[in-house]
């Protein structure tokens, strides 16, 4: 080994890098491709990103000065000045959303030789990938895992700024690699070759697709935010890296403009938007919140960053809904009690757990409709870090700083609701059916939601749950060459609102932080 070099290995992975002085454990630990989580992108402000140290402790700076004896710290804060070995803690089995609802009806049998269609839905969080028979578009396979980019940062915003700093290399290759091997495990799950398969689809939001085709994100993370490309494209499927029949191609469906993508397409297709006559209203709450308002005439979307909070990224004890996470919080005569993903002990508490702890201390009177957390009077409420906890365990609480990102979250949301319906020029009692897309809002408990004011309470008997549309609807568009070419008039005709540029926007938003009951007028 160079004497420039150090050695940091990570033995429970078997995973070894060769790193140069100064390296940040994070970057070695991506060097060494572990994928490690890192919601802020290695900024240090979320401390999720936290290792063990096994050997070498003196080897190490925190922050440019001495590495204290804690059995949890940081990595992206140490650097590597020596040979190290580390432990990352062992994170619990994802839950990944990829059922669909059945919105669309079946497909009709195909006479020839069998053939088959993959369908792919990049989520800023999770991809997850089906594989089809083109002949009857019978599903043959699903596979999912997290999207490796997290490594580079929870939200696009990050990730765009990752780009900036360090090029696309990076976050373009992992994702292509990723689908890469899914695509050989969808082959091996049901049992043929990938060169039986003719034609790949994928959808994503605006930034998922500029780092998957590899596009430079700039333009979307400054005003005016307009994506470099958002236009249906066809590629040969090795342009990008993806090994399946000789002549196969990508089919990447369009985006709508800098902050509903594909995803938000694919989800229209799913919905058959194209038909549809009651004044709907579409919510995909993920990272970020698309919506569209609006029906087969004339629809509006528009995009709010709403999504961190729920997705675990900005909640002291946060973490997405995998194997540990308190999923769901509910009381009876005033106990308040959980369910955990996996039955196991509660490790951390995801956005659909979040959002009903609100809800409850909400209705308990812990919290009131300011979003101000009682300091005392029961026993679960103690101090942290200067401020009021409430602790469903002794080591998973909610703080009043992740009341206030729920009441961020919330308040763009309906915000967001209010404005659409402004500019289409209807009241929120006019809307016939709200169908809820994604993973968060397949978990969530509309209750909670209509509780704390995040959806309209008037209209929770016209909330419906539609699970993985954007995935739907990447899979309509690869059977259907008809439902492709739609999609590209689907994204030309919804008109966006950009909600940054409208007058009204913050003083809405403001309203909206409040849980209590007033409606703007």
């Amino acid at each position: 080994m160079s004497q420039d070099l150090f050695t940091v290995s990570f033995p429970e992975d078997r995973r070894t890098a060769a790193v140069a002085p100064h390296t940040t454990l994070l970057e070695a630990a991506i060097q060494a491709g572990l994928q490690p989580d890192a919601p802020c992108g290695g900024r240090g402000t979320c401390g999720k990103c936290r290792v063990r140290i096994l050997s070498g402790r003196e080897n190490l700076l925190l922050r440019g000065g001495p590495v204290p004896g804690d059995l949890w710290l940081p990595a992206c804060q140490l650097t590597v000045e020596g040979d190290v070995a580390a432990a990352w803690p062992k994170a619990g089995e994802n839950r990944i959303l990829t059922g669909c609802a059945d919105l669309t009806g079946g497909t009709a049998a195909a006479e020839g030789p069998f053939f088959a269609l993959a369908a792919f839905d990049v989520g800023t969080t999770s991809v997850v990938g089906y594989l089809l028979d083109g002949r009857t578009g019978a599903r043959l396979a699903v596979d999912s895992r997290l999207n490796p980019q997290t490594q580079f940062g929870a939200d696009v915003i990050a990730r765009g700024s990752y780009a900036a700093e360090h090029g696309l290399d990076a976050l373009t290759g992992v994702i292509r690699t990723a689908l890469e091997e899914m695509l050989g495990n969808l082959s091996a799950a049901a049992g043929i070759r990938r060169e039986d398969i003719r034609r790949v689809s994928v959808v994503g939001n605006t930034c998922m697709h500029h780092l998957f085709l590899g596009y430079d994100p700039a333009p979307l993370m400054v005003a005016p935010y307009m994506p470099l490309h958002r236009l249906a494209e066809v590629r040969p499927a090795s342009e990008v890296g993806l090994t399946i029949a000789p002549d196969g191609v990508l089919w990447m469906l369009p985006c709508i403009a800098g902050f509903v993508g594909a995803d938000t397409v694919g989800c229209l297709l799913a919905a058959g938007w194209s038909r549809r006559q009651p004044l709907t209203l579409m919510i995909d709450i993920g990272t970020n919140g698309e919506m569209v308002l609006g029906n087969c005439h004339r629809a509006i979307a528009c995009s709010t960053a709403a999504g961190p909070a729920f997705e675990g990224a900005k909640i002291r004890c946060g973490m997405r809904g995998a194997d540990g996470a308190i999923d769901h919080v509910f009381h009876r005569d005033g106990v308040v009690s959980y369910s955990v993903v996996g039955g196991g002990p509660a490790r951390g508490i995801c956005g659909s757990g979040l959002l009903d702890a609100v809800a409850v201390l909400l209705e308990l009177g812990v919290i009131d409709e300011t979003g101000r957390m009682a300091s005392e009077g029961r026993p679960q409420l103690k101090p942290v870090d200067r401020q009021p906890a409430w602790f469903f365990t002794e080591d998973v609480f909610l703080t009043q700083a992740d009341v206030r990102e729920v009441q961020l979250a919330k308040g763009a949301i309906a915000a967001g609701i209010r404005l659409l319906c402004r500019h289409l020029g209807v009241a929120l009692e006019d809307i016939e059916e709200i169908l809820i897309a994604g993973a968060f809002g397949n978990y969530m408990d509309p209750d909670s939601a209509c509780a704390i004011g995040l959806l309209p309470p008037e209209l929770r008997s016209k909330i419906h749950m539609i699970g993985n549309a954007a995935g739907e609807g990447a899979q309509l568009a690869v059977l259907h060459p008809d439902q492709y070419r739609l999609a590209a008039s689907l994204s030309d005709s919804v008109e966006f609102l950009e909600l940054a540029n409208d007058g009204d926007f913050q003083d809405i938003f403001i309203d909206q932080l409040s849980f209590g009951s007033e409606e703007e007028e």
